[in-house]
C-alpha cells in the first residue's frame, strides 16, 4: 500500500464511522514496524487486555516481511487467533460497528479485523418465565454468541449447524438459524434462510418480536401464535433432536422454535424432569385447564341464564342475586379490569409488586360486592381463569384464550345456546385455519394430518 492509498483509506474509514462526531469511537495512531498505522474500535466493546497485548506484541515485532501479501503477513505476525483481512471499506466498517478491532497499517494493501469484542450482558441464570422444581437452571442471555455456546455444550454433534446471517441496514443484526443436518426438514431451513436474506428493514430493534412479523404473514383477526419461544437452553436443545429450527436474535434472551402447531404449547420443561406418571399427569392436567380457560365463563353464564337446564346436583351455580349490573356485563368488565392490574403490575416498582398487588386486588374485589357493583360467584369464576392461564408460560396463548372466551360470552350474551355452539366452532376455524411458519405443516398437526406416535407423545409424558 503506497502512502497516499494508506492515508486515503484511513480518510474515508473514518468519514464512514463519522469518528470526529461520535466519542466512543477511539481512532488510535501507532508505529508498528517503523511505518504508519492506525486501530479503530469502540470503547467498551472490547477485551482491553488481550487487545493491549496484540498491540505489545506488533510494536515489539522487528520483522515486517509479507507485507505485500496480508494472508501471510496474519500467519506470520498476528499472535490473535480470530484475525482476518478485507480490501473492502463497507466490510471494515460493519467490522468496527460489530465491536471488532480494524488495523490499517502503510504498506498493507488491506484492513486487518481482529475478533476481541465483548459486549455488556447479564449473568446466565434461570428464566423468570419458566422455572421448574429440578433440572437445569440456566437461560439464555442478550448475547447470541453466549447462547449459541450454551447449545453446543449441549449437543456436541457435528451434525448441529449454525447458520449466522445479518438484518437490518440500520442496526445489523446478528441472526443464528440452528438445525441438526439429517433430523430437520432441509427444505424448510433452506427456506428459512432465504426469507432471513430476503428481508429489508432499518432494523430489529425488538429482537425476535421483529423478525416474527417480518418472516410470517398474520392475520389480524387470527390472535393464536404461530411460533413459541423458550428462553431454556435445554428446552431449545431437545426441541432441535426432535427436528425443529432454533433461530436466535442477538440482543434477545429467547429462542423461535419452528415450525410450531397449537399441541406443542401442551409441552413444558418441567414435565421431563419428572417420571412419566407424573409428567403425563401435569400435562394432561394442563390440557384440562387449558380448555376451562376458555369455557368457563360462557358456560356458566350459559347455565345461569337457563336455570331450567340444571341437573339437581348443579343447582348450587344458580344466583340468587344479580348485583347491580348485568352478569355479562360485570364478566367483560373484569376481563378488562385484569388486565388493568396487569398492566399496573408491571409499571409497579419490584419493591411493592408484591403487596401492592395483593391488597390491590383483596380491597377492590371485597368493595366490589359489598357495593354490590359485583357478585361473588362473578369473582371466583374471573379469578380461577385469570390464575389459570399462568398454567402455561406463552403470553401470546394466554391472549388468544382470552379473546375466544370475550367472543364466546358476547355470542351466548346475544344468541343464548347457539351463540355458545357458534363461538365454540369459530373458535375451531380459527385454530383450525391458523398457519404455522413453514406453511407446510398443519397448525393441527398431529391431529391432522392424523400422526398416532407424534399425538401420543405431546399429549403423555413418554419415556425418552
Amino acid at each position: 500500500m503506497a502512502e497516499n492509498n494508506y492515508d486515503l483509506l484511513v480518510k474515508e474509514l473514518e468519514e464512514k464511522l463519522r469518528v470526529d462526531e461520535s466519542f466512543d469511537i477511539n481512532a488510535r495512531e501507532l508505529t508498528l514496524y517503523n511505518k504508519k498505522a492506525k486501530m479503530y474500535f469502540i470503547d467498551g466493546c472490547v477485551q482491553s487486555d488481550i487487545l493491549e497485548r496484540v498491540v505489545e506484541f506488533l510494536m515489539n515485532d522487528t520483522g515486517d516481511g509479507e507485507m505485500d501479501n496480508p494472508a501471510k503477513f496474519i500467519s506470520s505476525h498476528i499472535p490473535h487467533i480470530e484475525a482476518k483481512q478485507t480490501e473492502d471499506i463497507d466490510t471494515l466498517v460493519d467490522s468496527v460497528l460489530k465491536g471488532e478491532t480494524v488495523f490499517l497499517i502503510e504498506g498493507i494493501s488491506s484492513g486487518i479485523m481482529l475478533n476481541v469484542r465483548s459486549f455488556p450482558s447479564r449473568d446466565v441464570d434461570e428464566p423468570e418465565n419458566e422455572r421448574v422444581i429440578r433440572g437445569s437452571r440456566d437461560g439464555f442471555v442478550e448475547n447470541i454468541l453466549k447462547n449459541t455456546a450454551i447449545i453446543r455444550k449441549r449437543i456436541r454433534d457435528p451434525a448441529l449447524t449454525i447458520t449466522r446471517l445479518t438484518v437490518g441496514t440500520n442496526t445489523k443484526t446478528d441472526v443464528a438459524v440452528i438445525y441438526v443436518d439429517g433430523k430437520a426438514d432441509k427444505e424448510y431451513v433452506d427456506n428459512i434462510v432465504k426469507k432471513i436474506k430476503n428481508i429489508n428493514v432499518y432494523g430489529l430493534c425488538m429482537g425476535h418480536e421483529s423478525l416474527a412479523e417480518c418472516l410470517i404473514k398474520t392475520k389480524w383477526y387470527n390472535p393464536f401464535p404461530k411460533i413459541r419461544y423458550t428462553e431454556r437452553p435445554d428446552a431449545a436443545s431437545a426441541m432441535l433432536l426432535e427436528g425443529s429450527v432454533i433461530i436466535l436474535c442477538d440482543n434477545s434472551p429467547e429462542a423461535m422454535i419452528l415450525p410450531t402447531s397449537i399441541f406443542d404449547f401442551m409441552q413444558e420443561t418441567g414435565d421431563y424432569y419428572h417420571p412419566p406418571l407424573v409428567g403425563s399427569y401435569m400435562r394432561l392436567l394442563r390440557i384440562f385447564i387449558f380448555v376451562l380457560t376458555i369455557i368457563l365463563t360462557p358456560l356458566w353464564y350459559l347455565l345461569i341464564t337457563n336455570p331450567e337446564w340444571l341437573p339437581s346436583w348443579l343447582e348450587f351455580i344458580k344466583v340468587k342475586y344479580t348485583g347491580g349490573l348485568p352478569v355479562i356485563t360485570q364478566l367483560l368488565l373484569l376481563e378488562l379490569a385484569i388486565d388493568g392490574l396487569k398492566l399496573a403490575s408491571l409499571n409497579t416498582p419490584n419493591a411493592l409488586n408484591n403487596s401492592l398487588s395483593v391488597i390491590g386486588g383483596l380491597i377492590l374485589g371485597e368493595y366490589a360486592v359489598q357495593s354490590g357493583w359485583f357478585i361473588p360467584e362473578v369473582i371466583l369464576y374471573m379469578a380461577f381463569v385469570s390464575l389459570a392461564n399462568f398454567a402455561q408460560p406463552s403470553n401470546e396463548l394466554g391472549y388468544a384464550f382470552k379473546f375466544m372466551r370475550v367472543l364466546l360470552l358476547i355470542l351466548t350474551a346475544l344468541f343464548n345456546l347457539w351463540g355458545f355452539v357458534a363461538g365454540i366452532i369459530l373458535s375451531f376455524i380459527l385454530v383450525a385455519s391458523n398457519k404455522t411458519a413453514n406453511g407446510k405443516r398443519s397448525y393441527l398437526y398431529p391431529l391432522f394430518p392424523f400422526n398416532a406416535k407424534a399425538l401420543k407423545r405431546l399429549i403423555f409424558r413418554v419415556k425418552l
